[in-house]
């Protein structure tokens, strides 16, 4: 063994070999492996799909009053509600009748329905949201807007079904458990 220092250049030829001598070792069989394997498929992108739920016949709602169930799930309460105006995702033979989460963005306490303005209002931070404008929120400490219910009508027997969810519930990952 010599005692002659290593010049810089030296070391850097040595070492950027080194290197990529092992990264070569390493990912060849990685390469020849994937290319002979099956792919396996993207459970990351699965989706749960929203089962229906009948919500009531449009001939039980009246406007101003809102109707409470729960979806898609029992721990999920929302409301439906017919505004008397048509709106965006509105339903029925007028395109009034629509439906929310009952749990606001912000903290997931319970909204009730202000017939008078056709908003929502939260009473623990005074958040409130617009029902003529998918939920808009328009006021308050929330920073999303409240969770729409897709509902369906059917013209012959005017049962209205929930049969999705546009947004987020409060407090969820994934609306669908």
């Amino acid at each position: 063994m010599s005692n002659e220092p290593v010049s810089r250049r030296t070391f850097l030829k040595v070492g950027g070999t080194s290197v990529a001598a092992t990264a070569a070792v390493i990912v060849k069989p990685a390469c020849a492996a994937s290319s002979a394997a099956p792919t396996a498929p993207q459970t990351s992108r699965t989706l749960l799909p929203y089962v229906p739920k009948t919500v009531a016949s449009a001939s039980q709602l009246t406007q101003g009053t809102p109707l409470v169930f729960s979806y898609p799930d029992a721990a999920s309460p929302c409301v439906a509600v017919k505004l008397g105006v048509a709106a965006p995702g509105g339903v029925g033979p007028n395109k009034d009748i629509v439906a929310y989460s009952m749990m606001c963005t912000h903290m997931g306490c319970p909204v009730a329905f202000d017939s008078g303005t056709n908003t929502f209002k939260c009473g623990c931070h005074y958040s409130m949201f617009d029902a003529e404008k998918s939920g808009q929120m328009i006021a308050g400490q929330a920073t999303e807007n409240l969770p729409r219910i897709r509902l369906s009508y059917d013209e012959k027997t005017g049962r209205i079904s929930a049969t999705g969810i546009d947004g987020m519930l409060y407090g969820r990952q994934a609306n669908v458990l």
